[in-house]
């Protein structure tokens, strides 16, 4: 079958360029290897998402329902249980193959968006000493069997990592009747948003031990106890530390956007976002036609600007512009989305999306189209872990350079 536009990943950012695109009179074909769409919302059972985008609180599946409902019903099309084995290019066409239990299937389009997410990483990727026994989980697979499955993996556990899921799962287990021994981070600062640390650990006294890691698991068939030990500025233990015994280690150390299938057609990937470098309108630099949307692009604290993107993208499918790229300079930023601006397209309004290196407690956020200051904003309690939004409308420049300075209090 031929469709305007295959958008790969069925989660938020998937169905957001679905919904944009019908509404736009595109036939859109969604291929998602799961059975249902909604992406990791489906497992996200606590509330808090929606409220920039809807002004309510809502669950991760409600969420995900909405948008389900919308991008199906505007005419979008979906194949779940479905697995891409190539992409090719050819006269223009992206032709996608994909398999399932119904057999191989090939369909095609002029544009294509890779809203694939992305994965955590594991405890052998933080180098994680001692045996391999049952009980060591990801934050998210850790939530998959309580949530989805209604398992308790653990009756008492101990947390690595304080990423946003991390916390949210220290909460989860207590409320199902677990033990969580404490919440360990190797790094000097939280690495997860302050809402979910007061609320998930402060609201229930569980522990949070800054620079303090795990270095040993001990146990054969199951998880027994691990040793935990302070670590300097390189992360490296300070001292023998101590053992805690549990049967539950729950690693919350990061998340990496899942970009194979992008570098499968060559694109190049960007040092900070671990993403591709794309425009304004989430297209790929390396190709044209070729959209990358949604923590696949960089990893996102609020579902709301992962559809916020990927409605950007929906929005450009079939501009056929020719694209005059400028790269958008930066300082004192660990990285910025997008990495480039067409100075092509008409003036409007853009959203940036960036990450301090540090915490300030005070920052100055300005934009300088051709060396002119055209925007300045001011930032009260700036941390690495939540991202920045920035919305400012450029004309067509020759340069644009985006700045954080600290301001002294």
């Amino acid at each position: 079958m031929r469709y305007d536009v295959i958008i790969i990943g069925g989660g938020p950012a998937g169905l957001g360029v679905a919904i944009k695109a019908s509404e736009r009179g595109k036939r859109a074909l969604i291929i998602e290897r799961e059975k249902r769409l909604g992406g990791i919302l489906k497992q996200c059972v606590h509330d808090g998402f929606g409220l920039l985008r809807f002004g309510e609180k809502l669950t991760g599946p409600e969420y995900a329902h909405r948008d389900v409902v919308t991008a199906l019903g505007m005419g979008a099309e979906a194949l779940t249980g479905s697995f891409v084995i190539s992409i090719t290019k050819k006269e223009g066409e992206y032709f996608v193959a994909t398999t399932s239990e119904r057999g191989l299937r090939s369909d095609s389009a002029p544009a294509l968006v890779f809203a694939t997410g992305c994965r955590e990483r594991t405890a052998r990727q933080v180098n994680i000493h001692g045996t391999r026994p049952a009980g060591v989980l990801t934050a998210g697979s850790c939530q998959h069997l309580v949530n989805l499955k209604g398992l308790l993996p653990g009756k008492k556990a101990v947390i690595l990592g304080s990423g946003d899921i991390g916390l949210i799962m220290a909460r989860r287990l207590t409320l199902e009747g677990a033990e969580v021994a404490g919440v360990f981070e190797a790094k000097g600062e939280p690495g997860g948003l302050q809402r979910n640390i007061r609320q998930c650990l402060d609201d229930y006294g569980i522990p949070l031990r800054m620079k303090t890691t795990v270095v040993e698991v001990y146990g054969d068939k199951r998880v027994e106890a691990v040793r935990v030990a302070p670590v300097d500025d390189d992360m490296r233990p300070v001292s023998a530390g101590e053992i805690i015994p549990c049967d539950l280690l729950v690693v919350s150390v990061g998340l990496i956007p899942e970009n194979e299938l992008q570098t499968s057609l060559g694109l190049t990937l960007e040092n900070g976002t671990r993403g591709v470098a794309v425009d304004q309108y989430m297209m790929c630099v390396d190709r044209e036609g070729v959209y990358v949307v949604g923590n696949a692009l960089h990893v996102h604290d609020l579902v709301d600007f992962v559809t916020e993107g990927a409605m950007t993208a929906g929005s450009d499918l079939g501009s056929g512009r020719e694209r005059q790229l400028i790269k958008i300079d930066t300082k004192n930023l660990s990285y910025i989305v997008p990495q480039y601006f067409d100075v092509s397209a008409p003036a409007q309004k853009s959203v940036f999306y960036m990450r301090s290196p540090r915490s300030m407690r005070r920052g100055v956020l300005k934009v300088f189209a051709d060396g002119v200051e055209v925007l300045k904003k001011r930032l009260v309690n700036v941390r690495p872990p939540e991202m920045i939004r920035l919305e400012c409308a450029v004309a067509p420049v020759d340069s644009l350079e985006i700045t954080l300075e600290e301001e002294s209090v």
